[in-house]
């Protein structure tokens, strides 16, 4: 499956189609900024790669229906994407603070809920 491309000429019209409608990165609005998003990022993460390469139809069929969720999108701001959503994949949990100083995400560090 040398050269799979997930992302394609769908995606980019989809991806487009939602900044259009959700303009803001929703981690900054969360902290109180307003910063426009840039990347339709998946909530949840999809996994469609490995599960193409796993060959796994059930795995397959489940990643693409998470993919294509559009209650899985959130718009993001590049900065947001590319470094505060990948340290909270690796890491279970949201990273940062609120406009009052109050960590954001479910799972905060002294074990409240969100």
């Amino acid at each position: 499956m040398k050269g799979l491309r997930v992302y394609g000429s769908k995606w980019d019209r989809a991806r487009k189609e939602f900044l259009r409608l959700y303009p803001l990165c929703a981690m900054c609005k969360e902290q109180g900024v307003i910063s426009a998003a840039t990347v339709v990022d998946h909530i949840v993460p999809h996994r469609l790669k490995l599960a193409i390469h796993s060959g796994n139809r059930e795995e397959i069929a489940k990643a693409q229906k998470l993919f294509w969720d559009r209650k899985n999108w959130q718009g993001l701001c590049t900065s947001h994407h590319s470094s505060t959503k990948q340290r909270m994949e690796k890491r279970g949990h949201a990273i940062g603070c609120d406009e009052d100083g109050l960590p954001i995400g479910a799972n905060k560090h002294w074990g409240g809920a969100g």
